[in-house]
């Protein structure tokens, strides 16, 4: 079994070390089961350092010129060579207990995809509210946040991956897919609660929250199309760190 974790990464110099240093890591439960394992950073069209930090950390660097996360996350499934792909955001350290979740529910055998609910570090109470109702919403329709993605890669290459019009919003139009492929072969969606993924909360930090409601508002109002215009997605896009 090989397991091959994949990276989009936009201008994340700062946070990139941290996060490849926690997946060292984790990787250690996926070592404890004989798998194999690789760690590849697809680098968004930066500006920094980002390709030099990754390559330097030993990552497989790829390089998707389009600034959009969905597409980022292809190109780097594209590279991969393992069964199974686990989707990370740059800004997040999974435990080894969260990957040791993960293999368990590969072994079982019945699950075809899943995720993580997450834990953010904010004194923020609009953001510890935000989080506690995703990761309601997350374990109760089986949407996979994401920043923690794992699948396995030929369902994920039958579907064609990301959708690549989608700027926000791809985990959940992709999740809804999956789901469908599951219930129709007796496999599941596992949302992991025992050990959510850390995530950084700068977003909470750089935005106010009226931003994500006239974000919300928008995409409600505009049934959803605002989600295939990337100006109007600046709170991912615009480059802030």
């Amino acid at each position: 079994m090989k397991i091959s974790i994949v990276i989009p990464a936009f201008n994340e110099e700062l946070l990139l070390p941290g996060t490849l240093k926690a997946v060292r890591a984790a990787c250690h439960a996926f070592d404890a089961e004989g798998w194999e394992t690789e760690i590849i950073v697809c680098d968004n069209n930066s500006s920094d350092a980002t390709a030099a930090v990754a390559g330097s950390a030993g990552a497989q660097v790829v390089f998707e010129p389009v600034n959009q996360i969905g597409r980022a996350r292809n190109r780097g499934a594209a590279a991969a060579s393992g069964e199974w792909l686990v989707f990370l955001d740059a800004d997040s350290c999974p435990s080894r207990e969260l990957f040791a979740d993960v293999a368990a529910a590969i072994k079982s055998g019945s699950c075809l995809a899943g995720g993580a609910t997450v834990a953010m570090q904010t004194g923020h109470l609009h953001g510890r509210l935000a989080v506690g109702l995703w990761n309601l919403i997350s374990r109760t329709m089986r949407w996979m946040a994401g920043s923690f993605i794992f699948c396995d890669a030929a369902v994920f290459r039958q579907l064609g991956g990301f959708h690549p019009e989608l700027y926000v919003s791809e985990e959940i139009e992709l999740s809804s897919r999956l789901k469908k492929v599951a219930r129709a072969n007796g496999r599941r969606i596992i949302i992991l609660t025992r050990h959510p993924l850390r995530t950084s909360a700068r977003k909470l930090e750089l935005y106010h929250t009226r931003d994500y409601l006239w974000l919300l508002a928008r995409m409600i109002l505009s049934a959803g199309r605002v989600c295939k215009q990337k100006e109007a997605c600046g709170i991912w896009y615009d480059g802030r760190r």
